[in-house]
């Protein structure tokens, strides 16, 4: 994998608790912090095409129909 540096300032607090959880799970902190972007930035991505597919459905007028609807709130109010 190909790989570059980023510079990024954080607050102090956030240093600190990234240098424990790198201590205690024997990783370095350039690892942990390049998960928890990935991790991020694969959770937006996932959003983002979550709400564009509901926008096309949208355009589309792919709606649920009242029954539809009345029939999971049924299912979920218990």
């Amino acid at each position: 994998m190909d790989t570059t540096t980023l510079t990024l300032r954080v607050p102090s607090e956030m240093k600190e608790q990234l240098d424990k959880l790198a201590n205690a799970t024997h990783r370095s902190k350039s690892y942990l912090a390049g998960e928890a972007i990935r991790q991020y930035l694969d959770l937006e991505a996932w959003q983002i095409g979550e709400i564009q597919q509901a926008l096309k459905e949208a355009d589309a007028n792919d709606f649920a129909s009242d029954d539809e609807v009345d029939a999971a709130v049924r299912k979920y109010a218990g």
